[in-house]
């Protein structure tokens, strides 16, 4: 596959215009609270310590099929494809290759479509 046609596999159907990209830190417990449970918060989900702010997205919200995901890092989960609420955590360096190209995918994804709001205080982006 060309880089071309890799780089439009993952463009949204409809463009999507992106604030630039903030690199605020936001600590786990900060994170925990934006899970879409409080209207007065942004739902806020991490990969790989990026924070990406997916409140437009009714699937991350209190009845979406993603909301395991709002509020934490869910990198192992998005590796392993899972929606188990004990694989929505940010260790993912004991992944194989194939799941961490999963996982890039998953991150080349968010940041065409989400805002990125900030970093997770204390993650390590390896």
């Amino acid at each position: 596959m060309s880089e071309q046609t890799e780089k439009k596999r993952f463009e949204p159907k409809q463009p999507v215009q992106l604030d630039p990209p903030k690199d605020d830190p936001i600590t786990m417990e900060e994170l925990s609270k934006c899970d879409g449970t409080d209207p007065n918060r942004p739902i806020l989900v991490a990969i790989k310590g990026t924070v990406f702010d997916v409140t437009r997205n009714p699937a991350y919200g209190p009845q979406g099929q993603y909301h395991v995901f709002a509020g934490k890092d869910p990198s192992r989960a998005l590796a392993m494809s899972s929606l188990k609420p004990e694989d929505c955590r940010p260790d993912w360096y004991d992944l194989d290759e194939k799941e961490k190209t999963v996982l890039d995918e998953w991150y080349t994804y968010f940041s065409k479509r989400y805002n990125i709001v900030g970093q997770v205080q204390g993650a390590t982006n390896k």
